[in-house]
């Protein structure tokens, strides 16, 4: 039986359900199903274009390696990406929290894409492989709107909550 989360927009109250992908990508769909829920500051994809997204510092999930890997997400993926905290210190990046803790910690941004021609790359570490470790099912078309939104009215103060079904 297909596992499922939701994720939320919380702020703007918008919900999408994914169905994880366990057999191309069982390591991060155990890492993610065992942490939830989670919650992280939510964020607009600057550089990768429709994404959006939450950055956790606090995560004990085991490191998944990658699987199931895209340079080049399409709309309904949810992926997994890791980094070092000190990787996301350039202040470009416009982060606002937890500035002094980042490069002792690792950094794991959970995130979902809703439009087409995605190029994860990167100024400052060039090409960022992505795990992909679900896809959207149903919710899809208003959190296409939630995400614009987001783009458009500013992420300040929304969170993205990642929950079992």
């Amino acid at each position: 039986m297909a596992r499922l989360i939701t994720i939320t927009l919380d702020l703007r109250k918008v919900s999408c359900t994914a169905r994880l992908l366990d057999e191309a990508a069982p390591r991060t769909c155990n890492a993610v199903w065992d942490a939830l829920p989670l919650t992280a500051p939510a964020f607009h994809g600057k550089y990768a274009r429709n994404e959006v997204y939450g950055l956790l510092t606090d995560l004990k999930a085991p490191e998944p390696g990658p699987e199931n890997t895209t340079i080049t997400p399409i709309p309904r993926d949810v992926c997994w990406f890791s980094f070092s905290g000190d990787a996301l210190g350039n202040p470009a990046y416009g982060y606002e929290a937890e500035k002094e803790n980042r490069a002792a910690s690792r950094i794991v941004d959970l995130a979902i894409f809703y439009g087409r021609n995605n190029l994860l790359i990167n100024g400052d570490q060039g090409w960022v492989p992505g795990n992909v470790f679900g896809e959207i099912i149903e919710g899809y078309d208003e959190m296409v709107a939630a995400c614009q939104d987001v783009w458009m009215g500013g992420a300040r103060g929304e969170t993205l909550t990642f929950a079992r079904a």
